[in-house]
């Protein structure tokens, strides 16, 4: 209805079979590990597991298949699903999703919202099939439902778990009353590559921030109860490494060690799995040439015997049919049998579970045993959700953003911008807070008045009415202190002409400041939004020169879904501020930020550029045999200085790097101390092992204004037996400071801060050297160490 297809599916794969702590179940055919506990003890509640029994002892193989296929209100029909049918040809076997409702051969659906929608077919598949279990719909809930708050890029950049739990639980409220019980979210996949369009959905480059977020959107999501009226059943996704795709396109393969797979790219997936998500979507990429929705490494090693992972597992859109792309299958019953018994429980919109299964059953390939289990696992979510006491939307339906929620997404989005660049003037003060004596500000730019752009990839069931626009909030401040707003769209955000730079010209000439607002639209990120350059697109860039060029001081609000290349605009322009996708309250926020009532605490999530030629970058390297700073990177590149790890054209380190954002007031640190030197190996065994040292440093502001600035603890280990990083974040806190106060803030370092996977692919902590940094960005150099010796 409201929301793009192309994410999830809901039909449960819970954990092989009923978790008992301490004892190995038998699944599939398959012994899960010993002593792992489920990940989420709602699921292995011995009372839902009794209600699963007798029910599954009543249902036909008809109606257990029916619980492992989910689609969409549509099904497939030439003009909703051309794409599909194109690669899929079986899929021209028309499904009519309101009589599998009817008839008890439908288990989720996807995409369909709305309450009298949504209770329309829920009618049909609790009141006429015959066992009346409910349908689950799950949505594409990424940044809000109703009330849109920042994309979770632009929300990492907050380091404000505490945040993205309310915001969560604000957007579950919301979509449940629409009777949306499952969210495909969060997307949890780290990206180091910032031509990847789905970049925008996921938390950036770094697995602990990426951690503390994933576990925060499923605390919100789900609560501590799922079968409270305004949870939903959280979808972790895309399961496993989707991010790393290579030369950041869209659906392309992903090759890695395990070491970095599980050292990288894991840690998210497996903090929301032991937060308790519900459900995990696995994704499109194959990983080592095994396709990640047909991987029993990754679905079964992995997430279920390792994790102890409980929940069902959905395939993403058509990616159990995409196997045969894949080429691991040459028909549609070896792609199922494949997905299925690697793992999947739920085919979302393939059409083959229900089509191959009933054979493969009978011909020995596909285990009964293994379909009852999948189908338990779908059926403890419903029973855990309370869907078969309440299946129908709950109370009245949310249809506009909700006003009592405006002033949550608009701290949301203040929090969320990054202060790049707020160099002086030429009457040496700097360009923001914009003073109240600036009366006339010219406004330029194809961004500044569009408010289907503040919304981003995946911008829910949002109403254009609904978004405060940059021009609507600036006019409204300004004319508050007696000033004006001169706007000129200048150009569009995709576009050669120069037919409106005149009156861009003219606007700039006229005021005091010139704010600007450039950037992407939101179709150039997310899915199949993969870009090959990074420059603002069409001739943004032309109009931000000629502007430049009058001489005025100059805001750029840059808005993205992803780090663009703004190195000529950070040689050129003295005051910048990242953006993101900030919602239904873009342009309150903005003015919030501009005028200083509020004070900029956003980082990055993710480092920018000099050129698009050093993607992939982050800041968490592996150091090399012949690191650049060893040579003066200043001679030309046929001395002595060129054979080192560096570009001849470009230096390597990143134009804005990770964790880096300003204020309007200035935090030192100083007084870093350890808790102690040096840590005996005995000490750092897993047990109890969550505190081994802790780093205590004192932050000061020393501006004029109060101001919150996101403390961040990193991490280097020398001598281990695998190379580790230059330095890992380790540890953040948001910390708020009067002028002039000062705090202590500390970072406890146990096991998993420390640990680091070795060459047979296990956590360890060995004998070693640390340095510790804390401060405001990747950058710190705050420095202290110790050692772990035997």
């Amino acid at each position: 209805m409201f929301f793009r297809t192309g994410s999830l599916a809901f039909t449960p794969r819970i954990i092989r079979g009923f978790f008992a702590i301490g004892v190995a179940l038998l699944c599939s055919g398959e012994i899960v590990a010993q002593n792992v506990s489920p990940s989420n003890p709602q699921l292995a509640s011995p009372a839902i597991e009794q209600r699963v029994d007798d029910l599954l002892k009543k249902m036909t193989l008809e109606e257990k298949i029916g619980q492992l296929v989910q689609y969409n209100d549509a099904g497939f029909t030439e003009k909703a699903n051309a794409a599909q049918l194109a690669a899929n040809p079986d899929a021209h076997n028309q499904v009519n999703a309101m009589e599998l409702a009817a008839t008890g051969r439908l288990g989720s659906m996807l995409n369909t919202v709305g309450a009298e929608h949504t209770n329309t077919f829920q009618h049909a598949a609790v009141e006429k099939s015959r066992l009346h279990i409910p349908l689950l719909f799950g949505a594409d809930v990424i940044h809000g439902f109703r009330t849109i708050y920042p994309q979770p890029l632009g929300l990492a950049a907050t380091f404000d778990p505490d945040l993205v739990m309310a915001l969560s639980h604000m957007s579950a409220e919301e979509a449940t009353t629409a009777g949306v019980r499952g969210f495909y979210s969060p997307m949890v996949d780290i990206s180091r590559d910032a031509r990847w369009g789905r970049t925008t959905e996921g938390a950036g480059e770094d697995p602990y921030l990426g951690s503390a977020m994933a576990r925060a959107y499923i605390r919100g999501y789900q609560g501590d109860d799922l079968s409270r009226p305004d949870s939903v059943a959280a979808s972790v996704k895309h399961f496993a490494a989707y991010g790393a795709a290579e030369a950041g396109r869209e659906y392309n393969t992903t090759d890695m060690s395990e070491i970095r797979l599980r050292q990288i790219y894991l840690p998210p997936y497996e903090a929301a799995v032991r937060a308790g998500s519900a459900t995990v979507m696995s994704a499109f990429n194959a990983l080592n040439g095994v396709p990640a929705s047909a991987n029993p490494f990754l679905l079964q090693k992995i997430l279920r015997d390792e994790w102890g992972f409980n929940g069902f597992v959905v395939s993403d859109y058509t990616a159990v049919m995409e196997l045969l792309n894949h080429g691991i299958a040459l028909d549609a019953a070896t792609a199922t049998r494949k997905a299925f018994l690697a793992g999947v429980d739920v085919d979302m919109m393939s059409h083959f579970y229900d089509t191959q299964l009933p054979e493969l059953i009978r011909s020995g390939q596909v285990p009964i045993s293994a379909v009852d289990e999948a189908v338990r696992r779908v059926l403890r979510v419903k029973f855990a959700l309370g869907l078969f006491e309440h299946p129908y939307a709950r109370g009245t339906e949310v249809t506009a953003a909700v006003p009592e929620h405006r002033p949550l997404v608009r701290r949301a989005a203040a929090e969320s911008f990054v202060l790049l660049q707020n160099r002086l003037s030429d009457s040496s003060t700097a360009v923001l807070p914009l003073s109240q004596q600036a009366h006339k500000i010219a406004l330029i730019g194809p961004l500044a008045d569009n408010s289907g752009e503040m919304m981003g990839a995946w911008g829910g069931a949002n109403r254009l009415p609904d978004v405060v626009t940059v021009k609507d909030a600036l006019e409204a401040r300004a004319k508050q202190y007696g000033g004006s707003v001169i706007y000129a769209k200048g150009t569009e955000i995709i576009g050669t002409s120069e037919d409106g730079f005149v009156a861009a010209l003219q606007a700039a000439k006229q005021a005091d400041v010139v704010v600007m607002a450039l950037g992407e639209s939101g179709e150039m990120s997310g899915e199949a939004g993969s870009r090959a350059s990074l420059d603002f697109p069409g001739n943004q860039e032309q109009l931000l020169e000629a502007v430049v060029s009058t001489g005025k001081p100059v805001v750029l609000l840059v808005f993205s879904g992803r780090p663009l290349v703004l190195t000529w605009a950070a040689q050129h322009v003295p005051t910048i501020l990242e953006a993101w996708f900030p919602g239904t309250e873009a342009g309150s926020a903005i003015a919030d930020v501009l005028y200083g009532d509020v004070s900029p605490s956003g980082k990055l999530p993710m480092s920018f550029p000099r050129a698009v030629g050093q993607e992939p970058l982050y800041y968490n390297q592996f150091p090399t045999g012949r690191p650049p700073f060893q040579a003066d990177l200043t001679q030309p590149p046929g001395s002595s200085s060129r054979f080192v790890s560096r570009y001849i054209d470009v230096p390597n380190d990143a134009l804005f790097p990770f964790g880096y954002g300003l204020s309007y007031t200035h935090f030192t640190y100083e007084k870093l101390g350890l808790s102690r030197s040096l840590l005996k190996l005995s000490e750092t065994n897993r047990t109890g092992a969550e505190k081994l040292i802790t780093a205590t440093i004192t932050v000061t502001n020393n501006g004029n204004r109060a101001a919150t600035e996101v403390v961040q603890c990193y991490v280097r280990n020398l001598g281990a037996s695998v190379e580790q990083p230059v330095r890992s974040l380790k540890g953040f806190s948001r910390v708020t400071l009067k002028p002039g106060e000062s705090k202590q803030v500390s970072f406890d370092l146990g096991f998993s801060e420390l640990s680091f996977y070795n060459e047979e692919n296990q956590a360890v902590i060995e004998p070693t050297h640390y340095t510790v940094w804390v401060g405001g960005s990747s950058l710190a150099t705050e420095e202290a160490s110790f050692d772990v010796r035997q």
